[in-house]
């Protein structure tokens, strides 16, 4: 019964994700997505890391502000490349910046393995070395369930574009 309220509450996280996420597609990049929708995601992930990790009451007590913290740690690291490779002018490549791309991406690695390190050891001290294993298969799944989502709706997207395009043509061509 447990399990189904939280497959329940993921699936309605994420269908709630994905309708506010294909009104984010028809805005300029510069905007970001709605709290809400951030919020509904991450409610989704912590459903089903709790639930594949079957974390009892007081592991959940100790291991989300523990985790939070290591994934906005690890966000953090990970913006910083984004942000220089944004920098990046893809029409007029400068060799210079992309070595020293490459090397803030070697040297980004090597902070987000360290942190890994580290917050593993603590994580490991809350949760057991096979709930610790069945945390990084639960992050690729949700990642994975997430990725499919939005091809599964950039699909459906264009199946209606394609419709609605050969629905037109074929009005002008009776007129």
């Amino acid at each position: 019964m447990k399990t189904k309220k939280i497959t329940l509450t993921l699936l309605l996280a994420l269908v709630g994700w994905m309708a506010v996420a294909q009104e984010a597609d028809d805005l300029p990049q510069q905007q970001t997505i709605d709290p809400k929708v951030k919020e509904k995601v991450e409610a989704a992930r912590i459903a089903l890391i709790t639930n594949r990790l079957g974390l009892t009451p007081e592991q959940a007590e100790k291991f989300w502000p523990v985790y939070r913290e290591f994934s906005q740690k690890r966000g953090e690291v990970r913006q910083e490349f984004r942000q220089m490779q944004r920098g990046m002018d893809p029409a007029n490549p400068d060799p210079a910046k992309q070595k020293e791309l490459v090397e803030l991406g070697l040297k980004l690695k090597q902070r987000e393995l360290d942190l890994e390190k580290d917050y593993s050891g603590r994580i490991m001290k809350v949760i057991n070395a096979q709930q610790m294993l069945s945390l990084r298969k639960a992050e690729q799944d949700f990642r994975q369930l997430i990725l499919n989502q939005l091809q599964q709706r950039r699909d459906l997207q264009q199946r209606k574009e394609n419709f609605r395009d050969r629905n037109q043509r074929l009005r002008r061509e009776n007129k």
